[in-house]
């Protein structure tokens, strides 16, 4: 067995141990209870001692549980407020007025997902849950824009389809200046995710978690996942239910102020860093059942970078203590293997 394939192995089995947390460069973590909190503005400031200062906060905390609940963004609460509206006002569309939106043939990308289509690498219950994907606004690039599918529009909702475009932007402008601090956390030029993340394959999921009327058998929310893409952000961690595992396997609540959005590493970015930045497995657990008559509803944005992207580990995240843990690939061979494990296409 070669040297990667043995240390991607042995990972796995340290994850599914629930010993979830490798050291880096000889430096290790306390496990964490709380989710920190980082401010973007520090970052945006034009003060050199601020942005340092966020650059560490954030660096720290993705290095240990892979999560920061971050302000200072740029969604306006009237942007919120609309988006919101909207996506309650869709989700409450008939069945068979929804459905119409489901398109075939396009995994999932584009339009409508049905409840309990979707399940979690490793699980054949689908989750308890329906969603929608805004996917990239391309302007500037026809020949890319022919290889993604077509936005889908709403003509029952039409400020769905307005506040969920004007959201997108809004959340890949902010992901943007995060990926620019964790470039220099990671001893890369501040720019080196632009041309990855510009026209990027990146996706805004609102998400319906409907009421349960029954007494689930196996499913869940949303079962112990990590995610696919670079980085996530989300909106609607402001009550319990979202849950991250912390790096002695236990589960904590991860729960953000409503000017917060709640910001986690993904997988594509933890192999490109060997792991030094952590892709935490979290879930989304089923209410008390004093609850189970509410509906919960959430939007996470991906942030994916252009399918020719290289996700090879960085050489100077490689070395004797820390050894490659990850084959080659690139980001749309990746994502490819990972949509077929979720169930939504087939190899």
């Amino acid at each position: 067995m070669g040297q990667a394939v043995f240390a991607y192995s042995n990972l796995r089995n340290r994850l599914e141990a629930g010993y979830y947390f490798l050291t880096f460069e000889g430096v290790s973590f306390p496990p964490m209870n709380k989710i920190p909190s980082v401010d973007l503005k520090l970052f945006t400031s034009g003060n050199p001692e601020d942005k340092a200062r966020f650059v560490r906060e954030i660096g720290e905390a993705f290095e240990n549980i892979g999560f920061v609940a971050l302000s200072g963004h740029f969604l306006s609460d009237e942007l919120v407020e609309r988006l919101y509206d909207s996506v309650k006002r869709f989700f409450a569309l008939p069945e068979e007025v929804k459905k119409k939106y489901e398109i075939p043939g396009i995994a999932g990308q584009r339009g409508y997902t049905s409840f309990g289509k979707e399940h979690a690498k490793g699980r054949t219950a689908g989750d308890l849950k329906e969603f929608w994907h805004f996917g990239q606004y391309v302007e500037d690039d026809p020949e890319l824009a022919a290889t993604y599918p077509e936005n889908v529009t709403v003509t029952e909702v039409p400020e769905f389809n307005e506040a969920g475009r004007e959201t997108y932007q809004m959340l890949e402008k902010t992901a943007q200046y995060v990926l620019r601090a964790l470039a220099l956390r990671l001893s890369l030029e501040e720019h080196y995710f632009d041309n990855y993340i510009h026209n990027g394959n990146s996706i805004l999921r609102p998400i319906h978690y409907p009421p349960i009327e029954s007494e689930p058998k196996d499913a869940v929310r949303a079962a112990a996942h990590g995610d696919i893409n670079l980085i996530t952000l989300l909106m609607g961690a402001h009550g319990k239910g979202l849950q991250v595992q912390n790096h002695e396997g236990a589960w904590i609540d991860a729960i953000a102020r409503p000017d917060q959005l709640m910001i986690n590493v993904g997988d594509m970015l933890s192999r490109l860093s060997n792991n030094r930045l952590k892709s935490t497995i979290h879930r989304v657990v089923n209410p008390p059942r004093e609850l189970w008559g509410t509906s919960r509803y959430s939007i996470p944005f991906f942030m994916h970078p252009i399918s020719e992207m290289p996700l090879n580990c960085l050489e100077h995240c490689i070395d004797e203590d820390n050894p490659r843990l990850f084959e080659d690939i690139t980001a749309g061979a990746y994502l490819q293997e990972r949509l077929v494990e979720l169930g939504l296409t087939k190899k």
